[in-house]
């Protein structure tokens, strides 16, 4: 086959494109959301045992990246009973009236180095808001790790009202901390 310095850029262009890879098998194994909040001034962290996502990543086209994270919250473990309780109740989460939190990606930004943001909407207690959730990405072969931190205000989204509006008992600020691990889709034949 003959290359014209015409069709070079081109056929380089399509080449590198064949060998891209798209994540997009979520393994829950090894995936997680967990949080990070202050009681009375003290660290605390707890996470949830039940949630799925579905991710589309290439790092060659993240313009077309896309992610979908959806949260049982009353798989809430906070390490006490009585507390994961009381979170799911109708000050907190309302978990009987909103029973998922869900994040929706609008877009992803590169960083450099590996690092992204995830551009979206968080929706929680029917509360939706523009989020921006930083991750890295790792590949290890067909296998890739996004791990990523952000912040939320707990009252933008109504979560602890009444007497649990108190930022003296627990504080404004909840880190949500995730892990996703996923697959790359099979190579097409």
């Amino acid at each position: 086959m003959r290359i014209s310095h015409y069709s070079l850029p081109l056929f380089l262009l399509l080449a590198h494109g064949a060998q891209a890879v798209e994540f997009n098998t979520v393994q829950p194994a090894g995936s997680m959301v967990a949080f990070a909040y202050k009681q009375m001034n003290v660290p605390m962290e707890g996470k949830f045992g039940k949630f799925s996502a579905s991710i589309a990543f290439d790092p060659e086209r993240i313009q077309s990246a896309q992610a979908r994270i959806e949260v049982d919250l009353a798989s809430i473990d906070t390490g006490f009973s009585e507390s994961d309780d009381e979170v799911a109740g109708k000050l907190w989460f309302n978990t009987k009236a909103f029973p998922v939190a869900q994040f929706v990606s609008g877009g992803v930004k590169a960083l450099g180095n590996n690092r992204f943001e995830a551009l979206g909407k968080l929706t929680i207690k029917g509360r939706v808001l523009d989020v921006v959730a930083p991750f890295t990405f790792k590949q290890e072969g067909r296998v890739a790790v996004f791990d990523g931190t952000f912040s939320l205000k707990r009252l933008d989204y109504a979560i602890g009202e009444g007497i649990w509006s108190d930022l003296s008992t627990v504080a404004n600020e909840i880190q949500i901390k995730f892990r996703i691990t996923a697959a790359a889709a099979p190579a097409k034949k």
